[in-house]
């Protein structure tokens, strides 16, 4: 008997979404340009990827690599070169309405398979605070996908508060993605600005919201490290020890910091089942969902595979490949039944 899955960390940019883009912000590059069956070149603003996975924007594509690598469900993201935090945030807000719109007709039409994650200008955190309940309210969508930091700035910046507020009332899933990570000028060599950049910036996040006391302040937040938490998770005992030891973990935190790192949720996504065990022994396996980062290089399409060989009962293991997650949705779609708590954005 199969075991259902949902994979709980996926990307998407469809084409359609690319031209509706292109013709909304007329001022800002985007431009999506196959090159062959597998790949394309994806220009967003001043950002060049290249290879661009076809199963970013070919929904055949995708929808053979889910039967392929085991995956029944996804929850779907935009794709993290078009949070475009460094724009004006009306333009921001612009694209980022057009991509939960587009977000909103796939769970439409394809509810049974797709969830989604909105996208939101969090460089005006009172316009990402409306966006989320918009796209929440309106479109369906369950949560958003936002970056390590916003420009530079940290996840605990006072500024984000009405944005971690709205988020917390509407029990949406928050999805952290690291995004122009710290230390760039030093992992230009050897693709180290994936293998260490992004796990490392994850980190910082985290480590932003634990001490900023973000996670304190607001116990029914409900956010989800990408890629296994980061560095954060197998240097729990370093963050306890510094709290205890030193007064500047105590200035926003007043209990040790082990309780905010044990409400966080991760995703599996770390490409061996040894750590992958660890962390389930260390924070729970009903705070830990199945992941695989689709389309992209670093993914881990695998990961029902490495998860099942990491030795855990099927009952730790059914949370992993869907309970942790189903349980989120159901609490986000219940909060959006709430009445609203903002104006929200037309």
């Amino acid at each position: 008997m199969s075991q259902l899955t949902i994979d709980a960390h996926a990307h998407i940019l469809e084409m359609e979404t690319v031209e509706e883009l292109k013709t909304a912000l007329p001022g800002v590059r985007f431009s999506l340009e196959p090159v062959d069956e597998d790949s394309a070149h994806l220009y967003v603003s001043d950002v060049h990827q290249f290879p661009f996975p076809r199963g970013a924007w070919d929904m055949e594509v995708r929808l053979e690599h889910m039967r392929q690598f085991g995956f029944d469900r996804q929850i779907v993201a935009v794709c993290p070169q078009t949070l475009l935090y460094d724009l004006d945030s009306r333009v921001t807000l612009t694209a980022s309405q057009i991509q939960n719109d587009a977000l909103g007709r796939l769970v439409s039409r394809d509810g049974a398979r797709f969830d989604a994650l909105a996208t939101a200008p969090m460089q005006s955190p009172e316009l990402a605070a409306r966006e989320l309940e918009r796209a929440m309210r309106e479109r369906g969508l369950v949560g958003a996908m936002i970056g390590s930091n916003i420009n530079g700035k940290n996840l605990d910046d006072p500024s984000l508060e009405p944005f971690w507020q709205v988020a917390e009332a509407l029990r949406a899933i928050i999805l952290v993605h690291p995004v122009k990570t710290a230390g760039a000028d030093r992992q230009k060599s050897y693709y180290l600005k994936n293998t260490i950049g992004n796990p490392l910036d994850t980190t910082i996040a985290a480590g932003s919201l634990i001490y900023g006391g973000v996670m304190e302040r607001h116990p029914d937040l409900r956010v989800v490290l990408s890629h296994g938490g980061g560095f954060l998770p197998y240097q729990l005992g370093r963050f306890r020890h510094a709290w205890q030891v030193r007064e500047e973990g105590k200035l926003h935190l007043k209990v040790s910091p082990e309780d905010s790192i044990n409400r966080f949720y991760y995703d599996t996504i770390l490409h061996d089942a040894r750590p992958l065990r660890y962390l389930v022994d260390t924070v729970g396996a009903e705070h830990v969902m199945l992941g695989s980062d689709y389309p992209f290089d670093m993914g881990q399409y695998d990961c029902v595979a490495v998860t099942r060989q990491t030795g855990l009962g099927q009952i730790q293991l059914d949370r992993l490949m869907k309970g942790t997650i189903e349980q989120l949705l159901v609490d986000a779609r219940q909060a959006v039944q709430r009445p609203s708590l903002a104006p929200v954005q037309s």
